[in-house]
């Protein structure tokens, strides 16, 4: 995939990209060559309960080298990108050199732009943003916030309401006063996988014929007693799905069809993301040149 001596065994590394494109397999190649603590920075991998669908490294694998964070957080809790930047602090300061992993721009984004210190949303003011319209969110934020953001994602949208109604102050003028970063980009090894999109597609439908093999079902009937589409661990892709599936108002090749479409999607996304926020990365071109 990459010529190793190209990476300084000194530094710490940063590895980003679509889901199913190997990042995890990248980045036990590079701790088991160079050394280094393998430490998640994909969002939802961070969550208990879901270990196969997320696709979190092997008990194999976490036994050849050390990881953290992942599987730390109850999978009924809440988890923000403040929360990952404070877990993430004490690897980025114990002299371990980190290589950093996931699939989740905000979370590269914070570490190596910086994170504004924004007070949470009251439980209240977040249900009454849960009732309202994507256009009436819209209308409350102002010019400035609306140009920063995908005003098409409705969670971009209801955080930057969120904000603007409990601190008085838009999104924007709190990212305008962000503290500095915690790990600045040039300070790293910045890669960023950037797969051929029918490449991609190929692994992704593979991946998730082979979670099923590895019993992401057994998993889905072991959560679906605690099951609530509002925790942030079941924005997991095809749980849903999977638990529709369990719960018999699904059949499993729709759930399995319905949740290749929506990885494929999410995929997508993640390269727009990186085309647009991480110019500055190094790119890894997949699959290979021969």
């Amino acid at each position: 995939m990459i010529d190793l001596t190209t990476i300084p065994a000194d530094r710490p590394v940063l590895i980003f990209g679509p889901t199913a494109s190997g990042k995890s397999a990248l980045a036990l190649q590079i701790a088991q060559d160079q050394g280094g603590v393998i430490v998640n920075a994909d969002a939802l991998q961070v969550f208990d309960g879901w270990r196969v669908l997320t696709a979190r490294p092997s008990t194999a694998d976490v036994a050849l080298v050390t990881h953290a964070l992942y599987g730390h957080v109850p999978f009924d809790a809440p988890y923000s990108v403040g929360h990952w930047l404070r877990d993430v602090t004490p690897f980025i300061q114990s002299g371990a050199r980190p290589i950093i992993v996931g699939g989740t721009g905000l979370n590269f984004m914070a570490l190596t732009q910086g994170l504004a210190d924004i007070p949470a949303t009251p439980d209240d003011l977040r249900a009454c943003a849960n009732d309202l319209t994507l256009d009436i969110l819209l209308a409350a934020l102002d010019a400035d916030t609306l140009g920063r953001i995908d005003t098409n994602n409705r969670a971009r949208v209801q955080r930057a309401w969120e904000v603007q109604e409990t601190t008085g102050r838009s999104i924007a003028l709190w990212q305008d006063n962000t503290p500095p970063p915690l790990l600045p980009l040039e300070d790293t090894t910045a890669l960023a996988l950037s797969p051929d999109p029918d490449w991609l597609n190929a692994r992704i439908a593979r991946r998730f014929g082979l979670m099923l093999q590895s019993g992401a079902l057994d998993e889905a009937r072991a959560m679906e007693p605690g099951w609530s589409p509002d925790h942030a661990s079941s924005k997991a892709i095809g749980a849903a799905e999977l638990i529709a599936h369990i719960r018999g108002e699904m059949t499993l090749e729709d759930a399995s069809e319905y949740a290749i479409i929506a990885s494929r999607q999410y995929a997508k996304r993640q390269r727009t993301w990186l085309r647009s926020k991480m110019q500055e990365w190094r790119y890894i071109s997949l699959p290979a040149p021969k």
